[in-house]
Parts: structure tokens; sequence; C-alpha cells
């Protein structure tokens, strides 16, 4: 289930922002220094999830290039989820945002 929401988390943010990067969502992100002094942070409008989404879409929008690494997904074994209906709503409504602002 975790697999299937994050799929479709990411295809639905891939295709609103018109983005090739596949893994949207994925929880591991680096990014060198130049990229993060070149994101306006107090544009920044979201949390949780869709944060991640937000920040590499500025930084393509900025002209940076984003490499992906695969990862492998592994099924949680300690801990729950901090995935809320209100956090889906945030990303719901945030991507459209991003792109048509």
């Amino acid at each position: 289930m975790r697999r299937l929401i994050s799929q479709g988390g990411s295809t639905y943010a891939r295709i609103v922002l018109g983005l090739k990067i596949r893994d949207l969502t994925g929880g591991f992100k680096c990014f060198r220094r130049e990229v993060l002094e070149a994101i306006h942070f107090d544009e920044v409008r979201s949390q949780g999830y869709a944060f991640q989404v937000e920040l590499t879409y500025r930084a393509v929008q900025a002209g940076f290039r984003v490499q992906e690494v695969p990862i492998t997904f592994r099924d949680r074994e300690h801990g729950q989820s901090k995935m809320s209906w209100r956090i889906a709503a945030e990303a719901m409504w945030l991507v459209p945002g991003l792109r048509f602002s």
C-alpha cells in the first residue's frame, strides 16, 4: 500500500509539474550548496511530503540538474507513518499551485 501511494503521488506530481523525475516523494534528497542558496526558502509554502516535491521543482526551475539514484523500498518494521489526510490534501493542492504560480 505504501508503495502504491508513493508511486501515485510521484506520478501525479510529475504530470502536473511537467518533470521527468520519476520519484518526487522519495525520502532521501542531497542538494549541492549552490542549489540551496538559489532556492528562496521564504517562498516555500509546503511541509511534509510536499516539501520534497516543492524543493525538487524549485531546483529544476532554477536551472539545476537532478540526478536520481535508485533505492530499495522496504516495508516499515518499526514506528508509524506520518502520512495523514491533511498531508495528502496539502500535496494535492500545492502541486498545481506550484505549476501555475
